[in-house]
């Protein structure tokens, strides 16, 4: 079996400038970590967006959504029409949950 060479000592030396950065880089950003819990000046909106997308306006949006892919599904003889109304619909009415389970995605900092 072969051994990788050893590291000359140019080689440690950028190697370990890398860690170092890589280290201090994490260090500086570890305040971003937080970034979605903060910030509350668009509360009130993005409450009244979400509010309206999975609410009722959002489940009319849907039906329409879906009435829409009939038409388009019976116009063009294909059921893709119907499926794509359902999934705009579904995503519309989930998208809220999935934006705040991305953006909210935090760690506890130590």
């Amino acid at each position: 079996m072969l051994s990788p060479p050893p590291l000359s000592g140019r080689d440690r030396r950028t190697l370990l400038f890398a860690g170092l950065a890589a280290t201090l880089l994490a260090l500086a950003l570890s305040a971003t970590a937080t970034a979605g819990t903060t910030g509350t000046e668009f509360s009130a909106l993005y409450t009244l967006l979400t509010g309206w997308m999975t609410g009722f306006l959002g489940r009319v949006v849907a039906v329409i959504f879906i009435i829409i892919g009939v038409i388009a599904g019976a116009a063009r003889q294909s059921i893709m029409g119907f499926v794509l109304g359902i999934a705009a619909g579904v995503g519309m009415f989930l998208a809220p949950a999935i934006v705040d389970g991305v953006v909210t995605a935090t760690l506890p900092v130590l």
